[in-house]
């Protein structure tokens, strides 16, 4: 069969430098964030940390009050030596990076080059689902830079040459649910159907799926048809054994947060209480999942009382049908896929990130499906036909 084009439903983006300043209300520039090109040293001990020194290199450098983040080459490692990377971490500047990383038009051209109709994008600067917001203490500042975010996304990003390729992800203001829901509205009435949420927001000092807070959220997600997005690392987190274990530790078990947030969502009554609320977990893997969902389906039949969860009316792995698994390599979750759901699959090319199979994605896809002995049908599914039904690309022109 002819490969079909893939729908990247997990890739990023780097903000463009003058985003906050084109976007922020006039009153609001000079407090938001900036991005300002300096000589120093990166101090990988602390997230981002940059001391300014004449001796050492250039870089790029996003400021935002007290917060500074260097922009390093795991953000933006499409098309660099991956033997380079994995030795040197220093920081970087736009111009050492592909055009793809930050302009919408040069990411269309990525994307041609890795047989890639269209790509779903989380951010860089504000991080996975928008903490860097939340943790600056001025939350009317940080609503402002979230709504900024969004309209550039959705009309700069997402528009133009863009659109209908380029799917926007809706960013929201953590602290206050009614103002997220206020949001995600807005939001899907300029074309955005898809937002970020944290795979655990107990680590973000922010109450639990399992409490009503969130209500107002998702009630919102599901009145708009709104897919809820965690990704990996959303809950401000790695998994990390020991500070001297090589990077290939916390890399094999990146998948944690996701598996966290698959036993939060089955087992909270939120996906009961939303009947039709969608969930991807972004870059999570599936290989995992058959496990942990014998193991809930086991203590819901067995222990529901003594696990605490006697007030789900069903098993947990029945809510499977409005979560989804995301993967760009994961044979052995493909070859498992009666267990999880192969509608609950979708794939992913994690542009321009270190772990990015750009520009080879199609060959990636064609080997993982040959080896899991995917059907034609369930090859197109997984490329890109559960990407469609997920999201509802129909809605932006996507519609086969």
């Amino acid at each position: 069969m002819e490969l079909p084009r893939i729908i990247s439903v997990d890739d990023h983006v780097l903000e463009p430098g003058d985003l906050w300043e084109r976007y922020l209300p006039s009153a609001l520039r000079d407090s938001g964030p900036h991005l300002r090109r300096s000589k120093g040293i990166f101090l990988p001990s602390t997230r981002g940390a940059w001391k300014e020194d004449q001796s050492g290199d250039w870089a790029d450098i996003w400021t935002f009050g007290d917060y500074q983040m260097a922009v390093i080459p795991g953000f933006a490692a499409a098309g660099l030596d991956k033997s380079y990377l994995g030795e040197h971490w220093d920081p970087m500047t736009y111009d050492q990076m592909r055009a793809g990383a930050y302009d919408p038009v040069a990411r269309l051209a990525d994307l041609d080059a890795n047989h890639t109709e269209a790509s779903l994008a989380f951010p860089t600067f504000p991080r996975f689902c928008g903490q860097t917001f939340l943790e600056h203490p001025e939350r009317a500042l940080g609503l402002a830079c979230v709504r900024a975010y969004n309209d550039w996304m959705i009309d700069e990003w997402c528009g133009g040459e863009g659109q209908g390729r380029l799917i926007p992800l809706t960013l929201v203001p953590l602290w206050d649910p009614h103002l997220a829901a206020e949001e995600i509205r807005r939001c899907a009435a300029k074309g955005s159907f898809a937002m970020a949420f944290s795979e655990n927001p107990a680590r973000l000092r922010l109450p639990s799926i399992h409490t009503p807070h969130w209500n107002p959220m998702f009630a919102a997600c599901e009145e708009t048809a709104t897919v809820v997005n965690l990704h990996i690392g959303s809950s401000s987190t790695f998994p990390l054994t020991s500070p001297d274990a090589p990077r290939a530790v916390s890399l094999a078990l990146t998948y944690q947060g996701a598996a966290h947030a698959l036993c939060d969502w089955l087992t909270s009554g939120v996906l009961d209480r939303f009947p039709s609320l969608k969930v991807a977990l972004s870059e999570g893997q599936v290989g995992w999942m058959p496990f942990l969902l014998e193991k809930l389906d086991g203590i819901w039949h067995g222990r529901a009382v003594y696990g605490n969860i006697d007030q789900l009316p069903a098993p947990p792995s029945s809510y499977m049908d409005r979560m989804y698994g995301c993967v760009f390599d994961d044979v052995i979750g493909l070859q498992l896929r009666d267990k999880i759901g192969a509608k609950q699959i979708m794939f992913e090319t994690d542009y321009p990130h270190g772990d990015s199979t750009w520009p080879d994605s199609s060959a990636v896809l064609e080997k993982i499906a040959h080896e899991a002995a995917l059907s034609e049908a369930e090859i197109y599914d997984l490329a890109r036909g559960n990407a469609i039904r997920c999201y509802g690309l129909e809605r932006i022109g996507i519609t086969e």
